[in-house]
């Protein structure tokens, strides 16, 4: 059952400062809850070794915090982490760390599955169960920094590719872009950091207004309506001409860098004239980067990764016509690595 209590991470930085000035506590107790709660990602209030017992019951007495707990890791042979997280009240989510000589990336989830039902997910087998707080979106940074940590490595890079729709779960999504930005955060700078959505127009456009600068990519996957609505039903309401104009939008209000998400699929979006047509769609969208990704097959799902040779076809096309390209290997391959798998898996195990 969930708390009734107001949770402890989630508070503004004002929130707490008056509940500790209510409680006759100095100013300076807002500095060290700050450093605890968002920059070391306590998730005990035992961990919290320079805040007096007495204030640490208070705070127990008074605020929740309800992490998520690592159920279940599994690591592959390219280094690549994958963590299964459950939730306070059982629920199923997971979060990836990413390992190459050149980065370490977290990838993380905003939703407990997904409304969305994309044809090639996993994760959208999984229906949306609930909307991830904040603080639960932070503690999977946390952990999956904890992991890098233990292979000897720093996390500078985040992106919110995991499970669910970001712009979906966009107050929380917010919020947690903020505390990951902010001097009294984790202090990163929002050109480390990725939101990628399937592309919902009126938010993608919010997230400009709203003065949010991280970098944004679009999950594009296909290069007419027609064949994006068969695997993307979003597209019905939300369709290329919409999102590739909020993505413009998006680039010109905040000066961030905009990309192409596009899942190569054998014998469907992999031709040359699917590529002909991707080199028109970037052309609506000054300097965007097309990413072309390896599928990673999901038991069950009727989708094959296109093969090396039209992987490689497809590729030179962009870059001969002067599209910035970059190849995303899949990773994670001996492991449940295809977004949603894992959690999917244990979704069913522990019905």
């Amino acid at each position: 059952m969930q708390s009734a209590k107001k949770h402890l991470r989630q508070l503004s930085p004002e929130e707490l400062q008056q509940w500790l000035a209510a409680e006759g506590e100095p100013a300076y107790r807002l500095r060290q809850l700050q450093q605890w709660l968002w920059e070391k990602g306590a998730r005990s209030l035992h961990q919290l070794s320079n805040i007096p017992q007495k204030l640490r019951e208070k705070l127990h007495q008074h605020f929740a915090l309800e992490p998520l707990e690592v159920e279940l890791r599994q690591q592959a042979s390219d280094g690549t982490v994958k963590l299964r997280f459950r939730t306070h009240e059982g629920l199923l989510v997971e979060g990836v760390l990413i390992v190459t000589e050149e980065r370490v990336t977290a990838c993380i989830s905003s939703q407990v599955g997904c409304s969305l039902t994309c044809a090639f997910c996993a994760t959208g087998r999984m229906g949306r169960l609930r909307n991830l707080r904040s603080d639960e979106i932070l503690d999977q940074v946390h952990l999956l920094r904890e992991e890098a940590q233990r292979l000897g490595r720093q996390l500078n890079n985040i992106v919110y590719m995991g499970m669910g729709e970001p712009l979906l779960n966009y107050r929380e999504v917010l919020h947690s872009l903020q505390v990951l930005t902010a001097p009294q955060g984790l202090a990163l700078s929002p050109r480390r950091i990725t939101v990628s959505t399937a592309g919902i127009a009126k938010l993608m456009r919010r997230l400009a207004d709203d003065g949010v600068r991280v970098r944004l990519a679009l999950s594009l996957h296909a290069t007419t309506d027609e064949q994006r609505s068969r695997i993307m039903p979003i597209n019905e309401e939300n369709n290329l001409s919409a999102v590739v104009s909020a993505l413009r939008y998006y680039q010109e209000h905040t000066g961030s860098r905009v990309s192409f998400e596009y899942i190569l699929f054998s014998n469907f979006n992999d031709t040359l004239e699917d590529a002909r047509r991707l080199v028109g769609l970037c052309a609506q969208v000054p300097m965007v980067h097309v990413n072309l990704i390896e599928y990673n097959p999901v038991p069950g799902l009727f989708f094959e990764a296109s093969d090396a040779a039209t992987t490689q076809r497809f590729q030179d096309f962009l870059q001969r016509h002067g599209i910035p390209t970059t190849l995303r290997r899949s990773r994670g391959r001996d492991i449940d690595a295809a977004c949603g798998q894992l959690a999917t898996q244990g979704l069913l195990h522990s019905s």
